[in-house]
């Protein structure tokens, strides 16, 4: 298996990579030839591999181990989802024409707005219902196979604290 250290070279490198205009032009490039934009990005994942003396196919079989080799390291996994979510954008961003990838881009950004609301709104309760708040949602994201926004409205929070019986927000308004 790969290092912590390992895996978070990949990742900054590949984020470096994927930010840079020859490199988008080359996933771009591909996909109007007709390959997969995945293709492209796997192989530059091996190709940072082979810059790190690693063999590309075991660096590969890695990455598919890493959520349940490094599933505590909470700060690992958050640096591996936004690894997914480059190579998911740089794919996007070749795959779609510009009117297509700006929109996608708003609609993340609206997501992520609401997704930091919702976060603040949780902050007023006890630690522990954050806690069932995160498991709720967490399940809500499986049952979806991740697909589409993972937001809890404040009257789902409330009621899912209700249902826990337990105090009320901390700062009452």
């Amino acid at each position: 298996m790969l290092s912590r250290d390992q895996l978070i070279h990949l990742f900054d490198r590949f984020a470096f990579l994927t930010s840079q205009a020859d490199v988008k032009r080359r996933i771009k490039q591909a996909v109007n030839d007709n390959q997969e934009a995945v293709a492209v990005t796997t192989t530059i994942q091996e190709e940072i591999f082979t810059e790190m003396g690693i063999d590309p196919r075991f660096g590969i079989a890695c990455l598919g181990k890493v959520n349940a080799v490094y599933e505590n390291d909470r700060d690992l996994m958050i640096q591996f989802y936004r690894f997914i979510a480059k190579e998911e954008l740089a794919c996007d961003e070749a795959e779609l024409d510009p009117d297509e990838f700006s929109e996608k881009m708003l609609s993340h950004h609206r997501l992520h707005e609401q997704q930091l609301e919702m976060l603040k709104y949780m902050r007023r309760f006890h630690p522990d219902d954050q806690s069932v708040i995160l498991e709720t949602l967490r399940r809500q994201m499986e049952g979806s196979s991740f697909d589409g926004g993972a937001v809890l409205s404040p009257g789902h929070i409330e009621e899912i604290v209700r249902s826990r019986a337990s105090p009320s927000p901390r700062d009452s308004r």
